[in-house]
């Protein structure tokens, strides 16, 4: 639970910095009294953390895992959709499903910005004049949570849990402080209230407003993200038992206050804070925006991983920056790329309110498309038709009219995080299509099993010592490095293992199911290495694995020299598939991806690359 603090619940933890101002400006630009928007707005936020967040994702969402692992990559892995093929319903699911993912990397541009702004924001209350120190300041911090990234967060993690802790007690305490004031403000707990406020005050009015109370629950899908890092029981027990509670009691405290001084809309947050706690706050709300930034960066190394393992993404270098963690992982080139998109956030609208407008809308698309891939999971674990249908019917048609509501945002800078989600869900979808094309050519290119024993049969090639390991994509055929290195050497290693690693649904595949044997000839053995796509796969691993099991003896691990195709992608018109700039894209993936024997933790001295060019 205390986990659960500091990494699920970073993000909606600091949602009280900007979300209900923001909520109450959209009402009292329609001309309502703040007393009567601030009620509203509460009434409004209460009912969308309890039917969204508490409803839907602890009570519904968590039960959709896959093996005890959550977000929407294992979702769609449990669906089996990464297989479709084009033009199909399944290929639909699937674009609908990377773009979903990708929605993730525009949040994770988002957050850290929005976050960080509006805690360092709080010095404009006691100090106007340190105003233009604001942005300056977010960049200082949002430069230095990134660039910490590649030493791992160990020891940050120790104190995650605890720092959240004593800010959601923080956040109810000066809850408790407002409601006393006006304890009037307890009639928000009427969902009536909501209703009433929304349907009289005019559809943009209203529109605008429950887009704004929607970043009280954005945050909300870390619940899932991070599902199998803590488990369904820690993530609801800390939700109902500590975050849920004070969110609501800080909210209902910030209602109070606009009801006592309307004056105070400038900064409900800090203004509901004694003065001799301001600066003391605005330290511990810049650590907790630290924290949410530093969990949904997390969040986005971990997708990235997991997209990798199944075929979504080229490979990239994930570093392990703990080896007892499994999930403690660093990318370099999402790292930096994430940060540049978030420093441009800043830059770019320069103030939490601005930012608001760019929150929210990829949050809202992303929790539609949750909604909607749930419902084929509970239909294809059998459940009742007619009770998906009305449950996640209803959940979706909350997420649409939130999904609408955002979608006026659009030119005040919804744009900026959906930009980033279609641009990195369209790479995804090159990458696959290419990658698709490209196994297809090597089917025709590859020299059946049958064809290549005649061959050594009918001009037996030089025998060399030791044990080549030739990495093939495909689990039939001979590969065409191993191919080539026979027609141009007329020389083939004593021992020869053909190795191909595949990438299964399930999130982790135990060591004992490591490896799979096929003996071609005596000396020629087909080797296949299946792993998770929450592991991280190594060749050399899984063939000890083999060796433990008895597939085949140690001696052919002695002396190993592995064999790595260099495929070089040419574009052509005269093929079909793509177009020839998205091919040239997929060339430039291909071309600035991950080498193989690095992606499958080979030492580099053993290693021989064998070049082709392939046209697609």
């Amino acid at each position: 639970m205390l986990g659960a603090l500091g990494v699920v619940y970073g993000d909606i933890g600091t949602s009280p910095l900007y979300a209900f101002k923001e909520a109450v400006r959209a009402a009292t630009a329609g001309g309502a009294p703040v007393p009567m928007a601030a009620t509203g707005a509460v009434s409004l936020i209460l009912w969308a953390l309890i039917l969204i967040v508490s409803l839907k994702y602890a009570v519904l969402i968590l039960r959709a895992d896959n093996r005890g692992e959550g977000g929407i990559v294992a979702m769609l892995a449990l669906l089996g959709a990464r297989h479709a093929e084009a033009r199909t319903r399944q290929a639909l699911l699937l674009t609908v499903g990377l773009v979903g993912a990708a929605l993730l990397y525009g949040d994770g541009a988002i957050t850290p910005a929005i976050s960080v702004l509006s805690a360092i924001e709080g010095l404009k209350v006691e100090a106007p004049g340190l105003s233009r120190f604001v942005v300056p300041i977010t960049l200082a911090i949002l430069v230095g949570v990134f660039a910490v990234q590649r030493k791992g967060v160990a020891v940050i993690g120790q104190v995650f849990g605890p720092v959240m802790l004593v800010w959601f007690v923080v956040l109810a305490l000066m809850g408790v402080g407002g409601i006393v004031h006006a304890p009037q403000i307890l009639s928000a707990a009427n969902p009536l209230k909501a209703v009433e406020f929304v349907t009289h005050a005019g559809w943009y009015v209203s529109f605008a407003m429950m887009g704004a109370a929607f970043l009280a629950v954005t945050g909300g899908e870390a619940m899932y993200a991070d599902l199998g890092h803590f488990g369904a029981s820690a993530i609801r027990k800390a939700w109902f038992c500590l975050v849920l509670p004070a969110l609501v009691i800080h909210y209902f405290g910030q209602g109070a206050l606009l009801i006592v001084e309307p004056d105070a809309i400038e900064s409900p947050f800090y203004r509901l804070a004694p003065a001799w706690a301001h600066y003391p706050l605005i330290g511990l709300a810049t650590l907790a925006a630290v924290i949410a930034s530093q969990a949904v960066i997390s969040g986005v190394f971990s997708l990235t991983q997991q997209a990798i393992q199944l075929g979504f993404m080229p490979p990239m270098r994930v570093v392990h920056t703990a080896s007892e963690e499994r999930g403690q992982i660093y990318v370099p080139a999402v790292n930096w790329l994430l940060a540049l998109a978030t420093i441009a956030a800043v830059l770019i609208f320069g103030s939490s309110d601005a930012l608001a407008g760019a929150y929210g809308i990829a949050v809202s698309a992303l929790m539609a498309i949750t909604t909607l891939l749930a419902a084929l999971v509970a239909l294809k674990w059998g459940y009742n038709p007619i009770a998906v249908f009305a449950l996640n019917g209803a959940f979706l048609v909350i997420d649409l009219v939130f999904l609408s509501a955002n979608s006026v945002k659009l030119f005040e800078g919804g744009w900026f995080p959906l930009v980033l989600a279609f641009t990195v869900a369209f790479l995804m979808l090159t990458w696959m299509t290419g990658n698709r094309l490209l196994e297809q050519k090597r089917k025709t290119l590859r020299q059946p099993e049958e064809a290549f024993l005649a061959a050594l049969k009918a001009n037996p090639p030089i025998t060399l010592p030791g044990t080549s390991a030739f990495l093939s994509a495909g689990i039939h055929g001979i590969p065409l490095p191993m191919v080539r290195l026979v027609e141009r050497s007329h020389a083939l290693h004593q021992r020869v293992l053909i190795v191909t690693v595949l990438y299964e649904e399930d999130p982790v595949i135990a060591t004992k199911d490591r490896a799979e044997v096929t003996r071609i000839t005596d000396d020629i053995i087909r080797v296949t290495l299946r792993y998770g796509f929450m592991q991280s796969a190594s060749i050399p691993e899984g063939l000890r694995c083999a060796v433990a099991s008895g597939l085949f003896p140690g001696a052919f691990l002695e002396d190993m020299t592995y064999f790595v195709g260099h495929e070089v992608v040419i574009p052509s018109a005269d093929h079909p598939g793509m177009s020839v700039w998205r091919e040239g894209l997929f060339a430039f993936l291909k071309r600035n991806a991950e080498r193989s024997g690095a992606h499958f933790c080979i030492p580099a001295r053993q290693v021989v690359e064998v070049g082709t060019e392939i046209e697609i």
